[in-house]
């Protein structure tokens, strides 16, 4: 995958961006909507990037791709996820350094179309905990439409959530 945006490079991982995935990992945000994806050392960064490179080539599990400035700084990845009914979810990390800069959105943007072409899908869900409001504008801004809001199993806990869908057009 090799994705360019105006400011962004959507690519696949190598082991030289663990140290950079590590650090972008250990941000409040980051621990308190996604405590799955935060990676407490290089050690666990390396072992995850690992994983995340045999991913491209078998297929099973999340696909995850880094995001990158023009300049080659790793800001964060964008992911599509597999869920156990046989849908797919979007999924989207940027490190508290680089946010409020729209690079959320400008990925989410451009990886939408690529990778549910590359699925053979139509449609994509979004889900965050509703107090995550930065997480809903990001949708929001990709074209998801709100499907529900209420309490939902996230992070294999009962939390208020949103579920959003977007619809290839």
């Amino acid at each position: 995958m090799n994705i360019k945006t105006e400011r962004l490079e959507i690519t696949r991982f190598t082991m030289d961006m663990a140290q950079a995935v590590h650090l972008n990992s250990l941000d409040d945000d980051n621990r308190a909507f996604n405590p799955d994806e935060v990676f407490e050392t290089l050690e666990i960064a390396e072992d995850t990037v690992g994983f995340l490179m045999s991913v491209y080539e078998n297929g099973d599990g999340p696909l995850v791709y880094p995001v990158l400035l023009t300049d080659g700084t790793n800001v964060g990845y964008v992911q599509a996820v597999p869920m156990d009914d046989g849908t797919w979810e979007i999924g989207y990390h940027i490190g508290k350094a680089y946010t409020g800069k729209g690079y959320a959105s400008e990925a989410v943007k451009a990886f939408l179309p690529v990778i549910m072409e590359k699925l053979g899908i139509t449609e994509m869900l979004g889900i965050c905990v509703a107090e995550n409001k930065a997480s809903i504008k990001v949708l929001e801004n990709a074209g998801f439409v709100k499907e529900f809001e209420g309490l939902g199993i996230y992070q294999d806990e009962e939390r208020h959530i949103c579920k959003y869908r977007y619809t290839a057009r």
